[in-house]
C-alpha cells in the first residue's frame, strides 16, 4: 500500500492543510493518508496551544467522511517532541511492506535537511513538497536535486494549493473576526464551543 504521512502541529487544522492533503492524495494515487497532529513541534512556538488531544478532535473533525483519510494519534501518544524520523520508523514498523509519502509544505520541504536524524528520514520515506507560489518552484527543484545526492527520493507536486494559515486564524478568533470558509465548519463549531484562541 501507499501511505502519506502528513504531521504537523495542525492549531487549527484549515481548508489550506486538506486541500493539499487531497492534492496529494489523487497525485500519488495513495491508499491512506494519515494526519498526525503532533504532541510537541519541535520547530514552532505556539502562541496559543491547545490540549494535543484538541488538535486531535479538529482535526478528526475535519477529515471526517473524506475516502482514505485518517487521523493518528502516534504522535500525541509517545508524548515529547514529535521528531519526524521516530515517527517514520514506529510507522515503517507497523507497516513494513508499504511505501510511506511524507507531505510537506514548501517552508519544510526546504528545510527538512537540517530536521533531527535526516539521514533516517531519507531512508524511509519519499519527500513530497508543494510550492506556496510560482517563486517556490525553482527553489524546491534545486532543494530536491540537493536531497537526491544525500540519497533522499523526492516528489515536487507543481499545483497552487490555498494559502492559509493557523497564526492568521487564531489572530482572527481572537479579534472576533470570522474563520468562516478558512476551517471546515465543524472546527469553527468545535472552537467556538470550546472558546479555543480567546
Amino acid at each position: 500500500m501507499k501511505i502519506g504521512l502528513f504531521g504537523g502541529s495542525f492549531n487549527p487544522i484549515h481548508n489550506g492543510h486538506i486541500e493539499l492533503a487531497k492534492a496529494f492524495y489523487s497525485e500519488l494515487g495513495l491508499d491512506r493518508l494519515l494526519i498526525m497532529p503532533s504532541y510537541i513541534a519541535p520547530h514552532k512556538f505556539v502562541d496559543t496551544p491547545v490540549f494535543p488531544d484538541q488538535r486531535f478532535e479538529m482535526c478528526c473533525l475535519a477529515a471526517k467522511g473524506i475516502e482514505g483519510f485518517e487521523v493518528s494519534n502516534i504522535e500525541i501518544k509517545r508524548h515529547g517532541a514529535s521528531y519526524t524520523y521516530l515517527t517514520l520508523k514506529e510507522l515503517s514498523s507497523l507497516c513494513p511492506d508499504d511505501e510511506i509519502y511524507l507531505i510537506t509544505g514548501a517552508d519544510m520541504f526546504l528545510t527538512i535537511h537540517e530536521w533531527k536524524k535526516p539521514e533516517v528520514i531519507y531512508k524511509l520515506c519519499t519527500i513530497c513538497g508543494v510550492p506556496r507560489n510560482d517563486d517556490d518552484i525553482s527553489s524546491l527543484v534545486r532543494q530536491a536535486e540537493y536531497l537526491g545526492t544525500l540519497g533522499a527520493k523526492t516528489r515536487i507536486l507543481d499545483k497552487k494549493i490555498m494559502t492559509v494559515s493557523s497564526t492568521e486564524i487564531r489572530k482572527k478568533v481572537r479579534s472576533g473576526e470570522s474563520i468562516a470558509g478558512l476551517v471546515d465548519p465543524k472546527v469553527e463549531i468545535y472552537i467556538t464551543e470550546h472558546h479555543l484562541y480567546r
